[in-house]
């Protein structure tokens, strides 16, 4: 997102705002969670599977200590068996963890669910800090996009919930999606933010004593 963008952005809220009473916030965050307990999770997992499978293949184990004595036979004791796993436990659960530093892969193996649910409870706590009950009418409306994990979510103020369907925002939505996906992120939020000021433009007029409560420029995180 370039200033120019975010310029554009920023007068489209203007323009909708002078339809109705409502007040729009536009977020455009990088990502909404860094999912390392998502990482986490998968090298325990697979530090897990160690045992599992030498439960299943002893001898493999066995054979392993032996060839690390220099093909001599030893006595597998308990306590040696016991410390053979917990190292390899450790260097697959060290390994695992390191190749999920790198951030994209952690995102891939994220599963989509649970990203949908971060991006969710983010927009939910950027609204509750930015726009929930900070208008009289409390008729805020948070448009808020999440670019790494390719989720969108619109959360609007107490007012609107009682006379606008959560349905009716599905054609902001998908306009702002369609644009985000070819590429152009600042033309999404725009065409979101014109479906959004005509609904609010339909369920609340703008009055004569109407003022500007929240800012128009898109926040960037």
């Amino acid at each position: 997102m370039d200033e120019a963008g975010a310029r554009r952005v920023s007068e489209a809220v203007g323009v909708a705002e002078r339809l109705s009473n409502g007040e729009i916030v536009t977020i455009a965050a990088d990502r909404s969670d860094s999912y390392h307990d998502v990482a986490l999770l998968w090298a325990i997992g697979i530090a897990l599977l160690v045992p599992a499978f030498f439960a299943l293949f002893p001898a493999l184990l066995t054979d392993a200590l032996d060839g690390l004595s220099g093909g001599w036979s030893i006595s597998h004791e308990p306590a040696l068996i016991c410390a053979a796993l917990l190292a390899m436990m450790t260097l697959k659960f060290l390994a695992v963890w390191l190749i999920l530093i790198w951030r994209p892969l952690r995102l891939w193996l994220t599963p989509n669910a649970l990203k949908v649910a971060r991006v969710r409870a983010r927009a939910i706590a950027c609204f509750k800090v930015g726009a929930e009950r900070r208008t009289v009418g409390r008729t805020g409306v948070l448009i808020y996009l999440s670019m790494e994990e390719h989720v969108a979510e619109i959360v609007a103020d107490e007012a609107i919930h009682t006379r606008v369907v959560p349905a009716a925002w599905g054609e902001a939505m998908a306009a702002m999606i369609d644009e985000v996906r070819a590429g152009r992120v600042a033309d999404g939020i725009v065409a979101a933010v014109s479906h959004v000021g005509a609904i609010l433009a339909a369920h609340f007029p703008k009055s004569t004593d109407d003022t500007n409560e929240l800012p128009d420029r898109l926040i960037i995180l």
